[in-house]
C-alpha cells in the first residue's frame, strides 16, 4: 500500500501541473476556439487523473518494454520441477554451516513508513467522507426517478420526436416529468431518461429544454460528469480538481448552449436565453458538483456567463477553417500531455530498476516449493552447458540492494588499489560497540568476511573514496557491469551498498561470480584468488562451495536476503544468486539454505 501511495502522490502532482498549465492555456485559447473544442480540452484533464491510478508496472513497461522481451528469444519454459526439499523433508533440519549465521546492520525507516502509512490513512478516510456525501447529493436522484411520470401528451411527444430527429439522437430515451425538478434534467448512465419540470410550461421553453438535454445525451454528457463525481472522490484533497470541473460543467454548458444556438435562426437566440433565465429564477440553488446528473440550470456565475455567451453569438463565417484550427490546437495540447509519460513512467520504475538480459539458453522453471512463503528469484548458470536456470523471471531481472555481497567487491578494489595486503589484512578494532560479538574484536580480511563484519568494508570503502574518488570506484563498478553503479546516497549511518542507492539484479550477480570464477575482472588474478580463497564455505574431494550471503534489516526485521557464489563439482561448475524477500526472516541464512536445498534437489551434494 505504502509503495502504491508514494507512486500516487508523486504522479498526482506530476498530473496537477499537467492540470494548471491545460488552465492557463484555455484562457490564452478562449478566443480562438469554440466552445465545445474549450470542452474537449478539459477531456484532457480525466486523462492526466487517470494516469496514476494505473498500475505502475503498466507505466514501468513504457520504459523498459515488456518483461517477456528482455529476455532472448532461444528460452524454455518448464513446468514446476519435483526436485525433493531437504529442509521441508521430515526429519530433516536446517543446515548447521557457521557461515549461515546473519550478521548486518539496521536500517530504520520506521519515521517514512508510518508518515506514509498516517498519509494514506487519511486519504483513505477522505475518500469514504466524501463517498458519504456523494451519496447524500445523489439520494435525491433516486426520489425523483421514482416520483417521475411518464409524459402521456401526444403533443409533447411529437415535438419529443421532432428534437431528436434535429439533434440526431436514435437511441431510445424516457421522457417524463416530476414535480420535484424545477429545471431539465437528465439522469440515467445505462437508461438515461430527460426529466422535465411538472410545472406547465410554454412550447417554446419545452422544445429548448428538449433540445438541450438531448444535446446532452448525444455528447455523453452524463457518463462524463459521472466520472467526475468519481475522480472528485479520490482527488478530494487536490484543489485544482476542483476548480479544473468547476470550469469543464461551465464549458460543458456553454457547449451545449452553443450546440443549440447552432439549430436555432437568429431571432430565436433571444428567447433561448429567456428560456434559461426562466429556469434559473425557479431555482432556489443550483445542484452539488458530485451529482449524477446533467441539468440545465447552474449557478450564478455559470448563468451569467452563459447568458453573455449567448447575447454573443455569432455564426461563423468559414466554419471548416474554424473547425481545423480547434483540431490543430487540441492535438498540440494533447501531445504537450503525452510528452509528459516518462515523466510517470521514470516514477512507476526507473530506468536503472531493470536489467535488461540478454541471455542464450534460458530454462524457467517453478522453484516456488523451494521458498515456501517467501518471495524470491534462483539464477544458476552452468559454466560448461552455458546454460541457465532461472526461477522468477521477473525477479531474476529487478534490481535490488546487494547488501553485504558488495564486501566482495570492495575487497577486490581495496586488494587493487593496495589498500589491503592479503598477507597482513588485520585490522584493529577501535572500541565503539557493535551489535555482535564476533564484530568487537579485531579482524583479517577472512574473518571480517566469514562474519560479514561492517565496520571493516566501511574502513576499506573510506580509504578508497580518499584515494581514487567516487569517480575511481564508479569506473570500476562500470567495467565490472556491477547494476545500476549509483553510488549516491552515502552519508554517516547508511553506505550505497545497504539498503540504498547502489543496486544490482540476480541475473548480474551470477554475472560478477562467474567472471570471478573465471578470472575475467579488471583486476589481478592474485587478488581473485585472494578473494576466492576467502569466500570458500565448504570443500570436499569431490565438491566445493564458494560464496557471501547479504541481509537487509528494516526497522529491526530481516526483510530480504541474498547468498551468491558457485559450487564446483567433478563434472560441472555452477554460478549461482538467490534473492528473497518478505515481511520478516528473509535474511542471508534463509537465501543460502534455500540454495543449498535447490542444489540437492538438482542431485548436487555438499559434505
Amino acid at each position: 500500500m505504502n509503495s502504491f501511495f508514494t507512486f500516487f502522490i508523486a504522479t498526482t502532482v506530476v498530473s496537477t501541473m499537467g492540470m494548471l498549465f491545460i488552465l492557463l492555456a484555455k484562457q490564452g485559447f478562449a478566443r480562438h476556439i469554440s466552445p465545445r473544442w474549450q470542452y474537449n480540452i478539459g477531456l484532457l484533464h480525466l486523462f492526466l487523473l487517470a494516469i496514476p491510478l494505473i498500475p505502475s508496472r503498466l507505466l514501468a513497461g513504457l520504459q523498459t518494454g515488456l518483461n517477456i522481451r528482455r529476455f532472448s528469444n532461444n528460452q524454455r519454459l518448464q513446468d514446476a520441477v519435483t526436485y525433493t526439499n531437504p529442509i521441508a523433508s521430515e526429519g530433516s533440519g536446517t543446515y548447521s554451516y557457521g557461515w549461515l549465521q546473519d550478521f548486518a546492520v539496521p536500517i530504520d525507516r520506521l519515521a517514512t513508513i508510518e508518515i506514509t502509512s498516517i498519509a494514506a490513512a487519511i486519504w483513505i478516510t477522505g475518500i469514504i467522507i466524501a463517498a458519504a456525501i456523494t451519496y447524500l447529493c445523489n439520494r435525491n436522484l433516486r426520489l425523483i426517478k421514482e416520483s417521475a411520470n411518464p409524459i402521456q401528451n401526444n403533443e409533447i411527444l411529437a415535438l419529443f420526436l421532432r428534437c431528436k430527429d434535429e439533434v440526431g439522437v436514435k437511441n431510445n430515451i424516457k421522457l417524463s416529468s416530476s414535480i420535484l425538478v424545477k429545471t431539465p434534467m437528465t439522469i440515467g448512465i445505462l437508461k438515461p431518461q430527460i426529466i422535465l419540470p411538472a410545472t406547465k410550461m410554454s412550447n417554446c421553453d419545452t422544445r429548448y429544454a428538449m433540445l438541450h438535454e438531448l444535446i446532452h445525451c448525444k455528447n455523453k454528457d452524463i457518463h462524463i460528469n459521472s466520472l467526475m463525481c468519481l475522480f472528485q472522490l479520490i482527488y478530494w484533497f487536490n484543489p485544482i480538481v476542483y476548480l479544473a470541473f468547476k470550469q469543464m460543467r461551465t464549458d460543458r454548458e456553454l457547449a451545449c448552449d452553443a450546440s443549440v444556438l447552432a439549430m436555432l435562426p437568429d431571432e430565436g437566440h433571444i428567447s433561448y436565453g429567456e428560456t434559461l433565465l426562466n429556469f434559473a429564477k425557479s431555482i432556489s440553488r443550483p445542484l452539488p458538483n458530485p451529482i449524477f446528473a446533467a441539468s440545465m440550470g447552474g449557478s450564478k456565475h455559470q448563468i451569467t456567463k452563459r447568458i453573455r455567451h449567448i447575447a454573443s453569438y455569432t455564426t461563423v463565417a468559414r466554419p471548416t477553417l474554424y473547425k481545423i484550427k480547434n483540431i490543430c490546437v487540441f492535438a498540440v495540447m494533447f501531445l504537450l500531455i503525452l510528452c509528459k509519460i516518462p515523466i510517470y513512467a521514470a516514477f512507476a520504475s526507473p530506468n536503472d530498476d531493470i536489467f535488461h538480459f540478454q541471455g542464450d539458453n534460458v530454462l524457467f522453471q517453478d522453484l516456488s516449493q523451494f521458498f515456501g512463503n517467501l518471495e524470491g528469484s534462483f539464477v544458476l548458470y552452468d559454466v560448461n552447458t552455458n546454460t541457465y536456470t532461472i526461477h522468477n523471471r521477473e525477479m531474476s531481472i529487478t534490481r535490488v540492494s546487494p547488501n553485504s555481497t558488495y564486501k566482495i567487491i570492495s575487497a577486490l578494489i581495496a586488494l587493487e588499489t593496495g589498500l589491503l595486503d592479503p598477507n597482513n589484512s588485520i585490522r584493529h578494532w577501535d572500541g565503539t560497540p557493535h551489535p555482535f560479538n564476533q564484530w568487537n574484536q579485531g579482524h583479517d580480511l577472512l574473518s571480517a568476511m566469514n562474519y560479514s563484519v561492517s565496520w571493516y568494508f566501511q574502513d576499506i570503502d573510506t580509504q578508497i573514496e580518499s584515494k581514487i574518488g567516487q569517480n575511481g570506484l564508479y569506473n570500476y563498478l562500470t567495467r565490472l557491469s556491477y547494476g545500476n553503479r549509483n553510488l549516491t546516497n552515502q552519508t554517516r549511518d547508511t553506505d550505497f551498498w545497504n539498503e540504498s542507492s547502489l543496486r544490482i539484479s540476480p541475473v548480474e550477480q551470477v554475472a560478477i561470480m562467474r567472471n570471478i570464477y573465471q578470472n575475467n575482472t579488471p583486476f589481478a588474478s592474485q587478488h581473485v584468488d585472494t578473494i576466492k580463497d576467502v569466500l570458500t564455505l565448504t570443500e570436499s574431494d569431490s565438491t566445493a562451495l564458494t560464496g557471501k550471503t547479504g541481509t537487509g534489516i528494516i526497522n529491526n526485521r530481516q526483510t530480504n536476503g541474498w547468498f551468491v557464489g558457485y559450487v564446483e563439482t567433478g563434472a560441472h561448475t555452477l554460478v549461482f544468486a538467490t534473492y528473497v524477500q518478505g515481511e520478516d526472516s528473509a535474511g542471508g541464512s534463509i537465501a543460502a539454505e534455500i540454495t543449498l536445498s535447490i542444489l540437492e534437489g538438482m542431485g548436487v551434494f555438499l559434505e
